[in-house]
């Protein structure tokens, strides 16, 4: 006689690595039955990423805690290396699972996945609910009058604070409602890697190494997840200075979501409008990429698709090594390179020279950044590049360039920053500018204004 299975709820942790305020885990907690929550290393993006990927080995040592927290009341959480549908048929053969609750993530290839899962699912007669964790509002919840999205950040951060005031921010406590766990022992989930590769292996409750999925640990060192009351404090006056400490490196806890945005957005509510105004834009670009996923690799502004770039191959590995012979872009690459890291300034000049000095594609650079940033997110990533190349949602013209050398000049005046990472700035063995600035800004005009035409 077969042992009936144990009725259970998942939680499908993704871009939400916390267990306090938390929607989805919170609504699973609450609900009838005990809750075992999952991870799954998906080899089919993990595949796409190199060996040393700081990310991962971050993804890892977070899941590493949540794991030491649940063990501390009685459960585990159930790590995954193979697909989601692999992982979700194994636990429909140990279990009776009920509910699948996870929170939205708003990016193309995951709306996919989530729409493939749900419909799995749904004729296993199984919910996948999703709730809404990773912004304050989603999908059309701020919109013009005509219900349509906006497309411009400014009307949509002032409508964005009028909707706040009317719909006040809720928290979620799941961490009060940890006893709600499904009770294991880590060894319930035996440690199993098959000999075929990684989507034959499947789980285990204590943790998969971070080789057993590929990876190797790297030396990069990660911000503080303790918010620096004193540099919001001082935001609006020193955000835009490179060499000082002046912004709070929260985008990389943002991003897998080790804080909670619900916190952070309360705390810049009474704090600082400016750094409040940042956590507006990430969420305007997390709409806008719902609303017009085409933009991953399409531009916003289709006119700008007719550009004819450059797209020389040499100049842009001299900027990838930072060796353009303009210290800001330089200083700028070097510490991206090394540290995961680049100042929000300094990232508008980089990309600015990329696309208008060297005249090469936004997605160039924007893959880049894609394969380097600590903080990568998809939506921010493109909506940043496309700002810069002026193919995106942004109401200046075209013909804003960033002039490095001045740049320099009025954010790094004492060249600290430049020091720091270009020690040979000011000497013999520094390089020569690969391109001269009035002849590049002259060019990149010239050829978008022919694109325009196009249109």
């Amino acid at each position: 006689m077969s042992m009936e299975k144990t009725k259970i709820n998942i939680h499908w942790f993704r871009r939400d690595l916390r267990l306090n305020d938390n929607h989805a885990l919170f609504t699973a907690l609450s609900a009838e039955f005990p809750v075992l929550a999952i991870f799954i290393f998906d080899p089919n993006i993990l595949k796409h990423l190199p060996k040393k990927d700081a990310r991962v080995q971050f993804i890892h040592a977070t899941l590493a805690s949540i794991q030491d927290q649940l063990i501390s009341v009685g459960s585990s959480l159930r790590v995954f290396h193979c697909t989601p549908e692999e992982a979700l048929a194994q636990l429909m053969n140990e279990f009776d699972v009920q509910n699948l609750f996870a929170n939205r993530d708003y990016e193309p290839n995951a709306r996919k996945r989530d729409k493939h899962i749900y419909d799995l699912l749904k004729e296993k007669g199984i919910a996948f609910i999703g709730k809404k964790d990773h912004v304050i509002f989603e999908a059309s919840e701020v919109t013009k009058d005509d219900g349509l999205p906006y497309t411009v950040y400014t009307p949509y951060s002032k409508k964005w604070k009028t909707r706040l005031f009317s719909h006040p921010i809720v928290c979620y406590p799941s961490e009060e409602l940890q006893s709600n766990f499904l009770q294991t022992e880590t060894s319930d989930f035996p440690a199993q890697r098959a000999m075929q590769g990684p989507s034959e292996g499947v789980s285990q409750g204590a943790m998969l190494e971070l080789e057993q999925i590929g990876f190797e640990k790297t030396t990069i060192n990660f911000p503080s997840i303790q918010l620096n009351a004193q540099a919001i404090q001082n935001y609006h006056l020193h955000r835009d200075f490179p060499a000082i400490a002046g912004t709070t490196r929260m985008s990389l806890h943002l991003r897998f979501g080790t804080v909670s945005t619900r916190e952070l957005v309360l705390y810049g509510l009474t704090s600082n409008e400016k750094w409040l105004n940042e956590l507006i834009w990430r969420e305007f670009y997390q709409m806008i990429i719902y609303h017009f996923p085409d933009t991953v690799d399409h531009a916003f502004k289709p006119a700008y698709d007719f550009i004819e770039w450059n797209d020389n191959e040499k100049e842009f590995k001299l900027w990838c090594e930072g060796k353009t012979g303009y210290p800001l872009v330089d200083a700028g690459m070097r510490e991206l390179n090394e540290t995961g890291f680049m100042h929000n300034r300094v990232r508008m000049v980089v990309a600015s020279f990329l696309t208008k000095h060297l005249l090469i594609d936004w997605r160039w650079g924007e893959r880049y950044f894609a394969e380097k940033l600590l903080d990568f997110d998809l939506a921010s990533n493109v909506g940043g590049w496309q700002w810069a190349a002026g193919s995106g949602c942004d109401a200046a013209p075209y013909f804003r360039i960033f002039n490095p050398t001045s740049q320099m000049e009025k954010f790094d005046k004492q060249n600290e920053y430049i020091k720091k990472w270009v020690p040979e700035f000011n000497t013999s063995e520094y390089a020569l500018p690969i391109v001269e600035h009035t002849f590049a800004r002259n060019r990149c005009l010239e050829k978008y204004k022919e694109a325009l035409l196009k249109k």
